[in-house]
């Protein structure tokens, strides 16, 4: 369906039925697949053929949605994990190993970041911060010799910093390594980064895809662009021979289209057993049917509510990229000209104490340790998901003590607007 637009892509890509089928994509909720002969499933272990013999590896429906998620995304193969964490980790897990080092923007989630710069630390890996303003010259110093990724979020989870795909793209390439770009908050819907140079997506679909709160999931999709043999020595999980497999090589058999998602499906999955389950793929379908609708929505409560929190005099700053007076409105406008998405971030003045004392006030606005759903939510990342950051981490990725972090849903703006002006009141 790659000549049809974004809507109808999430209403029907990734599964048409054929005559007599089931309407809606059906949920295969089976752990086991029945086959006549051993023959017939040893080709499936030994990858000789396409099927089905475990849902711990593959599953059908989960497939349906993830060949979706790839023609929204347009990249060439894709895959389910149970949340976007785990999609993150085997995104980059994949193709970097104990004594590799990746580049990764230091305004990401609090949980990817303490990922990076902790749990795989011990693994090994070592990881360079840069900022997501970095010019060319200072991600160029970033690089080592053992880089084997690039990683960066498209808008930053909850700094709202946009980043410069197509600077941390060529950059990336220039070294021989890929971009990796976790694209939750715009979704396909605002923003494709692989026309702007990303060779690998992520998504925590528990957010604005799935959209009402009901499954937690991650998906990753490859765009099929990056060369992984041109780079043999720095890849050699994809490009040498997998003893576990029989010896095969990834990127010969596979090819650019399915080499990363299959040694991603049958080493990682396998052996982690991340799996997402099928009835909450069939919940993220639901989600992605509507997702093209949902989202401007979402863009226009969030510029409402930020145009109101700017002129407050009780407010400090205000963070949402669709403000010409936001520091990142021009990258914006190249990259989201549609909007980013209903997310705003602002800050109280009074810091912590009054962000607390804000948040307390709301009656229609729920805190929530969540983000990006139907219904409007709040936070202070600084006391919750980002809690584990000292105050200097906390900076660098953009996010003073005081910040409260606001998702917008589908609820009337005005409705929203009169909550927080109340909220706000002495």
């Amino acid at each position: 369906m790659s000549d049809f637009k974004t809507g109808t892509k999430c209403v029907q890509a990734g599964y048409r039925p054929g005559n007599g089928e089931p309407r809606q994509i059906p949920i295969v909720q089976s752990t086991t697949f029945k086959y006549d002969t051993s023959e017939d499933m040893g080709k499936l272990f030994d990858l000789e053929a396409s099927g089905y013999f475990y849902t711990r590896l593959q599953n059908p429906t989960n497939d349906y949605v993830a060949a979706k998620l790839a023609e929204l995304e347009g990249g060439t193969a894709a895959m389910l994990t149970s949340s976007g964490q785990a999609a993150n980790f085997f995104a980059i897990f994949n193709i970097c190993e104990t004594g590799g080092h990746i580049v990764s923007s230091s305004s990401i989630y609090g949980g990817t970041f303490n990922l990076i710069a902790v749990t795989m630390a011990k693994m090994g890996i070592d990881v360079t911060f840069v900022s997501p303003d970095a010019t060319e010259e200072e991600l160029n110093a970033a690089f080592q010799d053992n880089t084997k990724a690039v990683f960066g979020e498209t808008i930053a989870n909850p700094a709202l910093t946009v980043l410069d795909i197509e600077l941390f793209a060529r950059v990336a390439h220039e070294h021989g390594v890929p971009l990796i770009i976790d694209n939750t908050f715009p979704t396909p819907v605002n923003c494709r980064p692989i026309e702007w140079g990303a060779d690998i997506v992520t998504h925590s679909t528990t957010k604005y895809i799935d959209g009402h709160g009901t499954s937690v999931g991650g998906a990753i999709i490859d765009s099929g662009k990056f060369d992984w043999m041109a780079h043999k020595d720095k890849y050699p999980g994809l490009t040498t021979p997998d003893e576990s497999y029989h010896g095969i090589t990834y990127a010969e058999k596979f090819g650019l289209e399915g080499a990363f998602i299959t040694k991603c499906t049958a080493q990682l999955m396998r052996d982690f057993g991340c799996i997402q389950s099928p009835q909450h793929a069939f919940y993220i379908n639901l989600g992605l049917e509507s997702l093209h609708v949902r989202m401007p929505k979402h863009v226009e409560n969030g510029q409402k509510v930020a145009e109101y929190l700017t002129a407050h005099d009780k407010i400090e700053v205000v963070h949402y990229s669709g403000l010409p007076t936001d520091k990142y409105y021009e990258r914006a406008q190249k990259y989201l000209p549609n909007g980013g998405c209903g997310v705003v971030s602002f800050e109280i003045k009074g810091g912590r104490a009054a962000a607390e004392s804000f948040m307390k006030k709301l009656k229609l606005v729920a805190i929530e340790t969540h983000v990006a759903d139907a219904r409007s939510c709040c936070l202070n990342p600084a006391t919750s998901t980002h809690r584990q950051l000292t105050d200097k981490q906390l900076e660098d990725a953009g996010i003073p003590a005081g910040l409260v972090r606001m998702s917008c849903g589908l609820e009337d703006a005005e409705d929203l607007i009169a909550d927080l002006k109340q909220a706000l009141e002495d």
